[in-house]
């Protein structure tokens, strides 16, 4: 991975996400902070980097070819993980493989989805729906006891992207969980909330 990484972002739970892989695979990179609340993502300088006027937006300089520019926090996360050679996911080879996708896909689709529709309802006034997703988001989330049977982390015997896609949405649920009866999920959160790497990506856009 080249040195010239740049991340593009704010206090979200997908920048947080890119910001704990990329601490995680100890890829040097600098964070660029923007204020949504003033407008930042929509300034002619960030749109150049993604139309659409959203974060995060990861950007990779090489001097071997153009900049490459993603801007969808999931690609980002793959890519990321993919050029890391097995760290995040294994490899395909390992037994592991398919339930670190499909455990990554579950927190993205199952949890977060839910989440970011009940903030968008939120925002358009519509309180029942807001409700709605809400406790669909979090039925799902505590769901995810069962995947930590018989296992430290999501996905089996080591940290994959299915840890880091749940660690954000956990913490930002935190407060409606009834941590007494989910401990095994209560016994991972604290460990993963003890990684360095953890640590330093939830105040990465301190």
């Amino acid at each position: 991975m080249p040195a010239d990484v740049t991340l593009y972002g704010a206090k979200t739970g997908n920048c947080l996400r890119v910001a704990i892989a990329l601490e995680e695979l100890a890829i040097a990179h600098q964070v660029v902070k923007l204020d949504l609340r003033a407008g930042e993502q929509r300034t002619p300088d960030f749109l150049s980097l993604n139309p659409s006027g959203k974060v995060p937006v990861l950007r990779v300089r090489s001097s071997a070819a153009p900049p490459l520019v993603l801007a969808q926090s999931n690609a980002i996360l793959l890519y990321l993980a993919r050029r890391a050679g097995g760290r995040l996911l294994p490899p395909e080879t390992d037994a592991s493989a398919p339930f670190a996708l499909e455990r990554f896909f579950f927190f993205v689709t199952d949890v977060i989805a839910p989440s970011h529709a009940a903030f968008f309802l939120k925002n358009k006034g519509c309180e029942e729906g807001q409700r709605l997703m809400e406790r669909r988001s979090l039925e799902m989330l505590l769901a995810s006891e069962r995947f930590l049977q018989n296992a430290p982390f999501m996905a089996g015997q080591s940290f994959t992207l299915a840890d880091i896609a749940a660690v954000s949405i956990v913490a930002a649920q935190s407060p409606s969980i009834d941590w007494a009866r989910y401990p095994q999920l209560q016994r991972w959160f604290a460990a993963v909330m003890a990684r360095p790497s953890i640590e330093r990506g939830m105040i990465a856009f301190d």
